[in-house]
């Protein structure tokens, strides 16, 4: 069946890995590169997959996206966004080569057929990793639009993709996060190209609200082919809303 969304559900597996490499992406996306044995039989199915980093010794643990895992060199690439401090943001800040990282999951996935005739990719820097991971799976010529709200330039990212990739960055404070106006304003200058389209959105929770009213109201667009989050809660840690 055409456009048929899958839902996988996987073995939850908790892993113990070693930090390989730590590097800045941009001034404030900080990119571990996590390896291991234990890493023999991760599967991560879909851009938006979630698994779980726990601090060593604490019982603190937060939602990352598998950014990339490289199973010819047995590595798991995971981008944290620096933009608001938590106990698993600092660790990764401290996090040096050599250093233990525990993770678990996925625990499922949502796999979106790659048979769309067009994407628009919404969310703020939260949701670079798992929309850089979409950019870059998607087939070639592919049209896909990204609508990113970050700080400022030199927060932009660079994806190497066969899609026909057209980025539309939103520069606002970081203290306007949980504001919807910067990104509902671009996205009303968005011309739907002709076709089946997937939006996917994913950004503070007020701001994927207001997205997502505007994307099945005023776009009109069906609800099947529409998947938003709320990736975090400005103000409350560890909350998310689907």
């Amino acid at each position: 069946m055409k456009h048929q969304i899958n839902r996988i559900r996987h073995d939850l597996v908790r892993r113990s890995l070693v930090v390989r490499r730590v590097e800045n992406v941009t001034p404030n996306m900080l990119r571990l590169t996590l390896a291991g044995d234990e890493l023999a039989g991760f599967t991560s199915l879909a851009p938006d997959d979630h698994i779980k980093i726990m601090v060593p010794g604490e019982a603190e643990r937060r939602d990352y996206t598998p950014r990339r895992f490289d199973t010819a060199k047995n590595e798991l690439l995971i981008d944290f966004a620096l933009h608001e401090a938590g106990p698993v943001t600092d660790w990764a800040r401290r996090a040096r080569p050599g250093d233990v990282a525990q993770i678990s999951g996925p625990r499922g996935s949502a796999v979106v057929p790659d048979d769309f005739d067009w994407w628009l990719l919404i969310g703020d820097e939260t949701a670079l990793p798992a929309i850089g991971r979409r950019i870059e799976e998607l087939s070639a010529e592919t049209p896909v639009t990204s609508l990113v709200a970050i700080a400022g330039p030199g927060e932009e990212q660079t994806f190497r993709t066969q899609s026909t990739h057209h980025a539309i960055w939103v520069h606002r404070l970081a203290t306007r996060s949980d504001d919807p106006e910067p990104l509902l304003e671009a996205l009303k200058s968005f011309k739907p190209p002709f076709g089946d389209g997937f939006i996917w959105i994913a950004a503070e929770t007020t701001v994927t609200r207001a997205l997502r009213a505007y994307v099945s109201g005023a776009m009109c667009h069906p609800s099947e082919w529409l998947k938003a989050s709320g990736y975090w809660v400005k103000g409350k840690a560890d909350a998310s809303e689907k």
